[in-house]
Parts: structure tokens; C-alpha cells; sequence
């Protein structure tokens, strides 16, 4: 007991910390007594889980004398190990929340799995916090595990029938703190919302507690397919979409799914062009002039005039599998993980590869690092990649660094494998990576910047720099005027903010050029899905899909798609000019009047029916894998 004292006594400190470090967030909310007060009660529920099994089962091991000895050893290690554990992701807690404007969650266990890109991004940019929390976490274990030896209770027995009555009474307040209410069902962290600032929101959990919820809610969301928002018939929300979407539905009879459609581009080609998709890592419109961000991209802003561009671009997420997810196969984003990940698309899962697999095209993924990174590789081979280029692939590189080669090295094996192609039309998706946490890049190339983001925008500066070669590179080649290219980011560097869902850190850059596309700006609002039917269309590809982004290169749609989705965490955002739409598990539609760089302000006249289609929109993709709708090749 004397250790769950211990537990909610720094727990409640470093909440304080953190509320005295973000107050300037906090203080709008007038929400403080509240974040205590549920502090405390997320704290119990922490106390119950990794305390309780000693209250449960540690007096049972004190019946019998033989069994003192590992008993001693066995519950002085697993509390020693809790408590470092505790006290590692909690101390971890600032760093994170300054990157993902989150508490830890699921991210801080799935890069586990990459250990060296893992410890390259803490070692270049978090050196000596990750050295200090490593000492005092081997401190923590050792002191909790000698103070357990030395327990002088260690070598008592009890009497069995004194256990045997002790180990129900103990299971119900486990459960009780574990619980934290007697209603039918449990408190999540939902019961902590009350303002608008979702990591404010979470500053009245723990961060221990949050792995652990975000690593049951992965777990159950990769086993439940129907993670969705609102109350709807599955016919109306697809009504609804396809009818957005300008599609007639599907009848199925073909074995196709409701979304399937024939697409005709708005080009037609003797031979159909080349496509090329360079995909950005982490690269905000905060970072481009011609956006209104800092002059960080001095190409793109040139660029800008010589191709489709996109003022009003928009994230449908904040990782790299989302936006991979949105560009390559066209689908919605969900609340779970992106259809990279999920176990059931790794097979027959529409992707832009496929489709053009299916009409001739070679098709590749370039990287820079390793292509098993966010389990890319697996679902590339799978859904209609024929190569997967990776940093084991690269002769004598230039640079290697943290996340692989450089992004000049990455363009100039891409630049060498389309002009071996031939006459053969080919796709690529072309990741960058240089502008990824540590910002490894070569020395030379651009001006460094300085202040707390200088490698950061170095960085930005650098990846714009080596799609400027390449680009350059193009234009001089056989196949520029056979190829559209498009160079959009994968989603935002660091998305955070004090609003449900921070729209403006969805903004992203998009650029399309390459031979023969007509310059100009599409100033509305629009998708990451609208990517991929726009490519169909300007490359003069006619075929069927069931990707339901709009194709810009339509009359209706030349000024932009007219609407956005946004996943944040596990709110949903659905965007319209001057609205947004903001849905949250167990919580009704909520909506909210928007302009471009300000606040979400709560619509006193809430539209219905946009609500109704915000709703549905949420609902396409988790229906199309459920029900295997979103097919590849049959």
C-alpha cells in the first residue's frame, strides 16, 4: 500500500508539472480542478492494475513456508519493474506531447519494433534525456527491488483460511479501482473530455495508463472491424456517400462492391502516361512561402507556377501509413490503423498499383530506408507492387543516415530505374525520408538554419532541395513528357494544437507537373483521396475502381473537391468550407463554424445533413474491409 501512496504522489507531481508547463492551454479551459480530480482517478485505476495482483495473490504465497523464498524474489522483481516502467513513460511524457500533442499512446510501443530507426531519432535528438531516464529507471528498479527483499514480512507466514478470505475481499477493490464506477460499463478516457483542446483533455490521464488503453484498443480494434461513429444503416451511409461522390451504387451481381465504377478520364493518350508519386515525409504547409508558412521551400514555391497546384490540400492523418493509405488506395481514413497495417488487407486490397498492374504499367516502391518499416513491404507485394527498392538495394550511397539513404540518393536510383524502363509505362511510389527526426542529412547541400527548429527546417530545405535535382533531372529525360508527377507530403511534421482536431496542421503542400499539364492553382478545399482519380485522369487511364475521391480535372471540380477528412487520434474531423464536423466515440456529431487559421467556434445553426454525411463518410471505409468491398484484382 505504502508503494500505491508512492504511485499517486508522483503521478499527481508530474501532472502538475505538466499542467504548469502547458497552463497557457490549460489556463482557457478554467478546467483545473477537474484535471486533478480525475487525475486522481485515473491514478487509482493505474495503482489497481499494476498493484493488484500482489494484493490478490501475495497472500496466498505466504501459506506455506517452502514457498517464501521465490515468493520474495518474484514479487520484488515484478514491482521493481512496474515501478521503473511507471516512472520511464511518465518521465517520457513532456518529450512526446511536444511531438504528437498527445499523451504516449500506441506509437510510443509500435516503434518498438524498429530498433534502429528508434533509437537513431531519441539518441540524435533526445540523447540526454533518454540517458538520464535510462540511470534513474535502473535506480527506481533496484531501490523498489531491495526495499522488497528487505521487507521484514517477506519471511511470515499467514494462516490459509486468513488468505483465502483476504483474496476476494482484495479482487472486489482491485476491480473497484480498476473500474472506477459501478455503471455497466467501465470508465475510458472519455469520461476526461470537457474542452475542445484534446491534450489538454489528456493531461488528466496518466501516461502509463494510456500505452495501456491505446495497446487494448489497437488489440480490439484489429479484431472489430465496425469501429465507427453515430447511428446508421449501413445502406444509408453508403447512399449517402456514393451519392457525394457522384457514383451510382454498385448492384454487386459482378462480384464487384458498391463503390466500384468505371472511371473515363479527362485525357486521352495514344499511350497512356507514366505515373510517379513522391511522397514527402513530415512537410507542412507551415514550411512553404507560397502556402503562408516560413520560405523553407524555395522550389515548390517556384514550382508552384508550372504545374496543378493545391492551396487548400489536406492530411487525411498524422503518419506516414496514413498518408500512404490515402494517395495509393483512395479509402477514407478510420479511427483504427491505416489499411497498410490491418491484417485483413493484406491481400486483394485495391491499390493504384494494382489498377495499373492490371493495364501494362511496371510498378515499383523506392525508399531510402527499410521497406518493412510500417509493414510497407508486406502490403506493397501484395496489393500490386511488382519491386520494392529499399536502402539494401543502394550501391556506395552518398549518405546514409538514421532512416536510411538521402533523399538525392533515393531520386537518383529512382531517376535511373524510369529511364530503364522503355517503352513500357510505368507507376512509382518515390518516399522520402531525409526530413524524418533526426534530420540526417549530408553537409553542403543547403544554408542551415538555427533556433530550437533549425534542424527541422534544415531539413525541410534539404528534401526540397533533392526533389528540385530531380525534377530538374526529369524535365531533361526521355520520359518527362510521358509522366505526371505529383509531389505531396505524407502528412504534417508535428500536429498538435488546442482545438479537437487542429485542422491547420492537416495543411499540407501538393504539386502535379510533368509534360504537357496545364498550370493552375486549385484554391478549394481538398483530399488526399482526390489524389488518385486525378492521376487517372490526367494520364488518360480509363478503368474501373472503387476509390470514391473526386477527379480534379472535372468541370465541377477544377476549384477543388469541396470537402476533407481528418483523423486525429480517435477523432474524426469532415471538413466543408467554413464547417467542420467533429465525431468522437460515444459522443454525438458535433459541429463547428471554421475559418482558415482560426479556431473551431460551435455552429448555432447545425446543419443535419452535413452532420448525417459526415457520419457516413466515417463509416465507407470500415464497411468496404468488412465486407471485402474494396477488392484489387478478382
Amino acid at each position: 500500500m505504502i508503494l500505491g501512496l508512492l504511485f499517486l504522489l508522483a503521478l499527481s507531481a508530474s501532472r502538475l508539472l505538466l499542467i504548469a508547463l502547458f497552463w497557457d492551454r490549460v489556463s482557457p479551459t478554467q478546467g483545473l480542478a477537474f484535471i486533478l480530480l480525475q487525475g486522481v482517478r485515473f491514478d487509482l485505476i493505474l495503482i489497481g492494475l499494476s498493484i493488484g495482483p500482489l494484493l490478490i495473490f501475495k497472500p496466498l504465497f505466504h501459506t506455506a513456508r517452502w514457498m517464501l523464498p521465490a515468493t520474495g524474489w518474484f514479487w520484488s522483481i515484478y514491482l521493481g519493474l512496474v515501478s521503473a516502467l511507471v516512472f520511464f513513460v511518465e518521465a517520457s511524457t513532456f518529450s512526446f506531447i511536444q511531438e504528437y500533442d498527445s499523451r504516449p499512446n500506441y506509437i510510443f510501443v509500435e516503434y518498438l519494433a524498429y530498433p534502429k530507426e528508434l533509437m537513431g531519432t531519441l539518441g540524435g535528438s533526445h540523447l540526454v534525456e533518454l540517458i538520464a531516464f535510462s540511470l534513474i529507471t535502473l535506480l527506481i528498479f533496484w531501490s523498489v527491488f531491495r526495499w522488497m527483499r528487505n521487507d521484514p514480512c517477506s519471511s511470515t507466514t499467514i494462516p490459509s483460511r486468513a488468505a483465502i478470505l483476504a483474496a476476494p475481499l482484495m479482487m472486489i477493490m482491485v476491480v473497484l479501482m480498476v473500474r472506477s464506477t459501478l455503471d455497466h460499463r467501465p470508465i475510458n478516457p472519455s469520461i476526461a473530455a470537457f474542452s475542445p483542446d484534446s491534450m489538454v483533455n489528456q493531461l488528466a490521464l496518466n501516461s502509463p495508463y494510456s500505452v495501456l488503453y491505446a495497446i487494448y484498443e489497437q488489440r480490439r480494434d484489429a479484431k472489430d472491424s465496425n469501429v465507427r461513429y453515430g447511428a446508421m444503416s449501413e445502406d444509408e451511409a453508403l447512399e449517402l456517400v456514393l451519392q457525394d461522390a457522384g457514383i451510382a451504387r454498385n448492384d454487386l451481381s459482378n462480384g464487384r462492391g458498391p463503390s466500384y465504377h468505371l472511371q473515363s478520364p479527362g485525357f486521352v493518350f495514344k499511350r497512356p502516361k507514366n505515373i510517379v508519386i513522391v511522397l514527402e515525409e513530415s512537410l507542412g504547409a507551415e514550411f512553404v512561402g507560397s502556402l503562408g508558412g516560413r520560405p523553407m521551400t524555395p522550389f515548390l514555391d517556384a514550382a508552384a507556377s508550372e504545374g496543378i497546384w493545391f492551396e487548400q490540400l489536406y492530411a487525411t492523418g498524422t503518419r506516414s501509413a496514413r498518408g500512404i493509405e490515402a494517395v495509393v488506395t483512395g479509402i477514407t481514413p478510420t479511427a483504427r490503423r491505416s489499411v497498410v497495417k490491418l491484417a485483413e488487407t493484406q491481400k486483394n486490397f485495391f491499390t493504384l498499383a494494382a489498377l495499373l498492374r492490371n493495364q501494362g504499367y511496371e510498378t515499383s516502391f523506392i525508399y531510402g530506408g527499410e521497406a518493412h518499416f510500417d509493414n510497407m513491404k508486406r502490403f506493397f507485394l501484395a496489393n500490386g507492387f511488382n519491386t520494392v527498392i529499399d536502402e539494401k538495394d543502394y550501391e556506395n550511397p552518398d549518405y546514409m543516415g538514421t532512416w536510411g539513404v538521402s533523399d538525392e540518393d533515393l531520386f537518383n536510383r529512382a531517376h535511373q530505374l524510369f529511364r530503364e524502363t522503355g517503352d513500357r509505362p510505368f507507376f512509382s511510389l518515390v518516399f522520402t525520408s531525409s526530413n524524418h527526426e533526426p534530420f540526417d542529412i549530408p553537409e553542403g547541400r543547403v544554408t542551415a538554419e538555427t533556433g530550437p527548429d533549425g534542424p527541422r527546417e534544415t531539413a525541410v530545405k534539404y528534401t526540397d532541395y533533392s526533389v528540385g535535382k530531380f525534377i530538374e533531372q526529369a524535365k531533361a529525360s526521355s520520359y518527362w513528357d510521358d509522366t505526371v508527377i505529383l509531389v505531396i507530403a505524407d502528412h504534417n511534421s508535428r500536429v498538435y494544437g488546442d482545438q479537437l482536431v487542429p485542422i491547420e496542421r492537416f495543411h499540407i503542400p501538393g504539386l502535379i507537373v510533368g509534360g504537357g499539364i496545364e498550370p493552375r492553382v486549385v484554391p478549394g478545399i481538398t483530399s488526399q483521396i482526390d489524389m488518385l482519380p486525378t492521376l487517372l485522369s490526367l494520364a488518360g487511364v480509363r478503368a474501373e475502381h472503387p476509390a470514391i475521391g473526386h477527379d480534379l480535372t472535372q468541370p465541377e471540380f477544377r476549384d477543388g473537391a469541396g470537402r476533407a477528412m481528418m483523423q486525429f487520434n480517435r477523432v474524426a474531423a469532415f471538413m466543408v468550407p467554413g464547417r467542420v464536423v467533429i465525431l468522437q466515440p460515444d459522443l454525438p456529431a458535433r459541429s463547428y463554424l471554421y475559418e482558415a487559421g482560426g479556431t473551431l467556434r460551435p455552429d448555432p445553426q447545425a446543419d443535419p445533413e452535413l452532420e448525417k454525411l459526415a457520419i457516413a463518410y466515417s463509416w465507407f471505409a470500415p464497411l468496404m474491409i468488412q465486407h471485402d468491398w474494396y477488392q484489387g484484382e478478382l
